[in-house]
């Protein structure tokens, strides 16, 4: 292991994981009484979730993104408009500068798709985002799945699955190139007697020619303090763990069981290796929702009345446009099978492939109601510190992607019940670097054999 990922490795590390919307990944929860999901566009309730995340120690606030609308369930969109199946939701970039500025060190992973924007523009957005926030940025790369995207974006067809990652390599290569390259670290010079506020000789043109795009460059804008923001990937079809394993500084892993996650992990050590990269420098997160009661009794009361508001046809909608196939169709109790689907192939061999079960279209939106593939932790604040304590030591991931139900009772009570005992245990201290990649991996650069670091 690199003194840089050993410098990052010795505290446990949390993402709230969210969206700008009404619903993220439990459908229905918006009827829970108190619940304030609904005030998703109210920039006072974003602020004080970013409080309440910092004073829990997380590194960050995840927040997941969509184009399109969910139209797969029942060929329409009726479905996910009625249930508010990630509609509306908003962009969560421009949340970002109100977040930050009543924070002092949470970081911002932000979803932007590589399939219809531009590495040009989104360059740009980026380094601004990061100037701001004093490097405190995180870009979780994404390909766009859903049909709808397309056809509202211009497009006659939506980009065929590998086609879409073949995109998102060169995507990178010319982000790295206007971010790492493009201005050296002295080329700002603000020399007024001399009339020069940069120096020309120190920025660049990248002059790219590719397949996708041609970007001459140079970057409009100065290196900001991360140059490159961490990078998030959630690649789990064999195309994209390819992806994540040569671009992914931390893994979103979307698994529903411990071995599924164990076999995972395995699997991308063993990609970064043969892409020529230190497999110790890849942090692993997978996602959990943890439940959590002063008694087992409250915990279980919780957990019941989350089960109870769970909307399975609105579940059911936004499965069908992860799996892209009209589950509508299917006989509840029907076997899900493994397709090759132009979706997320990732979410159908989370439930056939990775896990040693079968299950049917019923138990699937049973499950998938609290979390979508994500395990689901019920307890006391011990009982729940138990089960991160054993994932972190024993499973050997390096955090988790908190997923919510209730908003923002699931994050108070982390933050008030669970979090205390983590800070008991060992297991979780503040963050403690000046940019968000020191604070989580305990280095300023990307890593060495990172291809952004070439």
């Amino acid at each position: 292991m690199t003194d840089d990922a050993e410098a990052g490795s010795n505290r446990l590390r949390l993402n709230l994981f969210t969206m700008n919307a009404v619903e993220h990944v439990s459908v229905g929860s918006w009827r829970l009484p108190g619940d304030q999901s609904h005030r998703y566009s109210d920039r006072e309730y974003w602020t004080d979730v970013a409080r309440t995340a910092e004073r829990g120690g997380f590194d960050a606030v995840f927040f997941a993104d969509v184009r399109g609308i969910y139209d797969v369930y029942g060929g329409d969109r009726e479905t996910a408009v009625e249930k508010a199946v990630q509609t509306p939701s908003n962009d969560p970039a421009y949340l970002i500068p109100a977040m930050a500025e009543v924070t002092d060190d949470l970081g911002f992973a932000v979803t932007k798709s590589t399939s219809y924007n531009h590495p040009y523009q989104l360059a740009r957005e980026f380094s601004t985002l990061d100037h701001l926030t004093d490097g405190r940025v995180a870009f979780n790369v994404v390909t766009s799945y859903l049909e709808s995207a397309a056809e509202n974006l211009g497009y006659d067809d939506r980009m065929d699955h590998d086609e879409r990652y073949d995109r998102a390599d060169e995507f990178m290569d010319v982000l790295y190139s206007l971010w790492e390259d493009s201005w050296e670290d002295d080329a700002v010079v603000q020399d007024k007697a001399a009339a020069t506020f940069s120096d020309p000789e120190k920025v660049h043109a990248i002059d790219h020619e590719g397949d996708h795009f041609d970007v001459p460059g140079p970057h409009g804008a100065e290196p900001s303090p991360q140059r490159t923001p961490v990078l998030y990937q959630a690649g789990s079809s064999d195309r994209g763990r390819e992806f994540a394993a040569e671009h992914a500084e931390a893994v979103f892993v979307s698994q529903p069981s411990e071995g599924a996650v164990v076999d995972y992990i395995e699997d991308l050590r063993e990609r970064a290796a043969a892409h020529g990269r230190d497999p110790d420098s890849l942090a692993f997160f997978p996602g959990i929702v943890p439940i959590v009661g002063e008694t087992e009794d409250i915990a279980e009361a919780k957990h019941d009345a989350y089960r109870d508001a769970i909307d399975t046809e609105g579940v059911l909608a936004l499965m069908s446009g992860f799996v892209d196939m009209d589950l509508s169709e299917l006989d509840p109790d029907q076997e899900l099978e493994h397709i090759e689907t132009e979706a997320i192939q990732g979410v159908v061999n989370a439930f056939t492939s990775n896990d040693d079960r079968d299950w049917t279209v019923r138990e699937v939106a049973e499950f998938a109601g609290l979390g979508t593939t994500s395990p689901v932790v019920v307890g006391t604040p011990e009982q729940v510190a138990d089960v991160f304590e054993h994932w972190f030591h024993d499973v050997g991931v390096d955090g988790f992607n908190v997923k919510e139900v209730a908003r923002p009772d699931s994050l108070r009570d982390f933050v008030d019940l669970v979090v205390p005992e983590l800070r008991e245990r060992g297991l979780l201290a503040d963050p403690d670097g000046e940019t968000l990649r020191e604070s989580t991996f305990g280095r300023r650069g990307l890593p060495d054999g990172h291809p952004g670091s070439q």
